[in-house]
């Protein structure tokens, strides 16, 4: 009988392509490689979205708003471009926005310096968004025959930035011909608010919206703090007749009012609301607090527990897109919820402040160099301007008022960092497959194959 064959050694292969070391430099081995490159670079992205999520994006009313300095640094060159223009092809009040936001939000920051030198580039640069309003492209869609001249819209934002220029002068050193321009505008609209039948001013013929005349008038209470008090009597008429409007459904003002009554004519909308809320903290803070408090709980929301977002329209209620608001997917106003982040902050509201903060680092998708900052790549610099003027929040006329009740915890970022691990491990799952499958092939003996 023949010798049975010797039993196969274990140190030896078990076939030959085992036996076969891998080829180098060849297809397959560059395509494991793009596959790895591909998962690092989705592993630190993922990492990158949790960071942005946890480092505070905000400062505050009294600290600066980290990045906010170079957003503005990308945003001059971009006005210059056309920037301003390219946002009026978008809505009526394009290149309004782009360079009124661009001058406030320089006068945020000035105001964070001391008096003197420091604020000079805050009023240089100021000083030049207002001259861009105060010229016929600043003017072009309003019309002078309302009351006042170009609409309570126009003056209204140009009366508070140029307000704005004048706090950040030294009292006794104020330009004599800015002062003299703010005194005469802040009367025009004085005199148009206590000749109206209404609380709400036209900012074009036959068509009113409370938020205009809101601005207004934070620009006449910032008036009597710059200048002898005038307007005291024009603003509370202006606050009664106010709550004797106010929208039924929600108990805020109203989106839009009938031009020749001030009755509501739309419900109370996201993206109204975010800048009216801004600015009552400066006309009267206990009904600002109030009004703050019933915005926050009708239109903050968070789609899919991922995150905070505003509303356009109420919790409950569904509407159409407009201009105004944008796309509204799950009913969620991007251009609402960045300018909330303003309004949380005025109102001291460090927790939803914060929030939005960093959501909309994360959303946001932005692009950082060591001199910029633009977020959505910067494609939309008319966004950059209004986050922007939201993270650089603060009172102007009132005192930070005291924190309301929170309303979201830290642990609302707990579903975003949940997805974002997930994200980061996802491309990593072939590789741990094969090496769990190499081991195997290792721990395998021949005695199993026989068996």
């Amino acid at each position: 009988m023949p010798e049975p064959p010797p039993p196969p050694d274990r140190r030896t292969p078990l076939s030959s392509e085992r036996a076969s070391p891998p080829a180098m430099g060849g297809p397959p081995s560059i395509l494991r490689w793009a596959r790895r490159l591909v998962a690092v670079l989705i592993s630190v992205l993922a990492l990158l979205g949790a960071v942005r999520l946890v480092v505070p994006a905000t400062a505050g009313p009294e600290g600066e708003p980290p990045g906010v300095r170079r957003q503005l640094a990308f945003l001059r060159p971009a006005l210059e471009a056309g920037a301003g223009d390219e946002a009026q092809q978008l809505f009526p009040e394009g290149y309004f926005f782009a360079h009124a936001l661009y001058g406030l939000t320089w006068v945020e920051l000035g105001m964070r310096e001391p008096p003197g030198d420091r604020r000079a580039t805050a009023l240089r640069e100021a000083r030049w968004s207002l001259a861009r309003l105060d010229s016929p492209d600043g003017r072009a869609p309003f019309s002078q025959d309302l009351t006042p001249p170009y609409g309570v819209f126009y003056q209204g934002w140009c009366n508070w930035l140029r307000g704005g220029v004048l706090s950040l002068q030294p009292a006794d050193r104020r330009d004599p011909a800015e002062l003299r321009r703010f005194a005469a505008d802040s009367a025009a609209l004085g005199r148009a608010f206590d000749a109206s039948k209404t609380p709400y001013l036209e900012a074009y013929p036959g068509q009113a919206w409370p938020v205009d005349s809101t601005v207004a008038v934070a620009s006449l209470r910032l008036h009597d703090t710059l200048l002898p008090p005038r307007y005291a009597a024009t603003t509370e008429r202006w606050l009664r007749e106010v709550r004797r409007r106010l929208d039924p459904r929600t108990g805020l003002l109203p989106h839009q009012a009938d031009p020749g009554t001030g009755d509501p004519a739309e419900v109370a909308r996201g993206t109204s609301q975010s800048i009216i809320q801004r600015f009552l903290v400066d006309i009267d803070l206990a009904f600002a607090r109030e009004q703050y408090t019933r915005f926050r709980d009708r239109y903050v929301v968070s789609p899919l527990g991922l995150g905070p977002a505003v509303r356009e329209y109420p919790d409950g209620m569904d509407g159409p897109a407009d201009v105004d608001s944008g796309p509204l997917p799950l009913g969620v106003s991007l251009s609402a919820s960045a300018v909330t982040l303003g309004a949380a902050q005025v109102h001291a509201d460090a927790p939803l402040a914060t929030a939005m903060a960093n959501y909309g680092e994360l959303a946001g998708l932005p692009i950082d160099t060591p001199s910029t900052k633009r977020y959505a790549f910067g494609l939309l610099p008319i966004g950059d301007a209004f986050l922007a003027w939201s993270k650089s929040a603060r009172p102007w006329v009132a005192q930070v008022p005291a924190p309301p009740p929170a309303s979201i915890s830290w642990w609302w970022r707990a579903p975003l960092l949940a997805v974002l691990a997930v994200l980061g491990a996802v491309p990593w799952l072939p590789v741990l497959r094969r090496r769990l499958s190499r081991r195997r092939l290792r721990a395998w003996r021949p005695s199993d194959r026989s068996t």
